[in-house]
């Protein structure tokens, strides 16, 4: 299985913000072809040292790390890309990791 993490900062504006990741970026990301599964966090993200500044994190779940690319090659995929800029336009704000992981 391979994962896609997206870390959000915290928004200038949480609720819209929150409006437009899950009334509109969502439903779009959800058609990505080869999605597994879409998870987000749920309350406050915190860290163990430090002022936490992240907002949200999202969990994408794929087969592997070429299904990620092929997705985000496809229209779905370009589409959600593209709708990120929208309600995350700078990208100081939002940090993505693509890794495989393996169970132990």
């Amino acid at each position: 299985m391979a994962r896609m993490i997206v870390i959000y900062r915290q928004p200038a504006d949480v609720n819209a913000f929150a409006k437009h990741y899950f009334e509109t970026h969502i439903p779009l990301a959800r058609k990505i072809p080869g999605l597994r599964k879409y998870e987000v966090s749920h309350g406050p993200v915190t860290v163990v040292a430090g002022p936490p500044d992240v907002h949200l994190i999202g969990t994408l779940h794929f087969d592997n790390l070429e299904a990620i690319k092929t997705a985000f090659a496809s229209p779905e995929g370009r589409a959600a890309a593209a709708d990120r800029r929208l309600y995350a336009p700078d990208d100081s704000g939002v940090q993505m990791f693509l890794f495989e992981n393996r169970e132990i």
